[in-house]
């Protein structure tokens, strides 16, 4: 089991939470997903990959970063606003 740790700015009320995890839900491989909008936090765990999970937020408005992550991937991991 994979776990990732997501900063999802701009995820800051409930209807936001619901879009964001709807659509990681649907992410290959992710089996739980657990969001707090008040830190703007996603844990996801399953066998899913990061590039999946950037897939499943590609058409959004909200931007990620990996937490725990190193700056390469960090970087690589943002999304634009």
């Amino acid at each position: 089991m994979t776990e990732l740790r997501l900063y999802v700015e701009g995820m800051g009320c409930r209807r936001c939470v619901r879009e964001v995890t709807a659509r990681l839900r649907d992410a290959p491989g992710v089996e739980t997903v657990a969001a707090d909008h008040r830190r703007s936090v996603v844990v996801l765990v399953g066998s899913m990959t990061p590039g999946g999970v950037l897939t499943a937020l590609e058409a959004t408005r909200f931007r990620i970063s990996w937490i725990g992550a190193d700056s390469n991937e960090t970087a690589g991991g943002q999304r634009p606003s």
